[in-house]
């Protein structure tokens, strides 16, 4: 049973918190026990209120892992798990990158530079600090950019 709470007001106290994606929400509400039909009806209006936004959601998503030190690779892909399409989350990466002015360059190096203080004077190690970018979701020239200039 769902309890006394409604899914809008489950969905409001949650949202108080901080954003989520429509899908996590449903997920949530889900997981409380509120019935489907009542869940999208009550998702709908949330939208159409512009309490639960799934751009705004996203953009606020790149910001907090950008700021984490991660590459666009990783943030599409969690954006995705978080029920984000494609497009609309290639549209909030090309968003906070031009209002922010990220160059992805720059921050797999800064990444790299906070972790390692060289670039690894042997392959072993040098393979290493490349598989640590390439799980914080950096690209091949990336990587190699900031192997570079370390």
């Amino acid at each position: 049973m769902a309890g006394a709470a409604t899914p809008r007001e489950a969905a409001i106290i949650l949202l108080a918190r901080r954003e989520y994606s429509r899908a996590e929400l449903r997920l949530r509400l889900t997981r409380k026990g509120h019935a489907a039909d009542e869940i999208e009806a009550c998702l709908d209006t949330l939208a159409e209120q512009g309490l639960q936004s799934d751009a705004r959601f996203a953009e606020s998503f790149v910001r907090s892992r950008v700021m984490r030190g991660q590459g666009p690779i990783r943030i599409r892909g969690e954006l995705f798990q978080r029920g984000i399409d494609k497009n609309l989350a290639r549209d909030a990466i090309e968003a906070v990158v031009e209002q922010e002015r990220i160059d992805w360059f720059a921050l797999a190096e800064k990444t790299l530079s906070r972790r390692f203080s060289t670039p690894g004077d042997i392959p072993k190690e040098r393979a290493r600090r490349e598989r640590f970018l390439a799980s914080r979701g950096f690209d091949f020239e990336q990587i190699r950019h900031a192997l570079d200039c370390l």
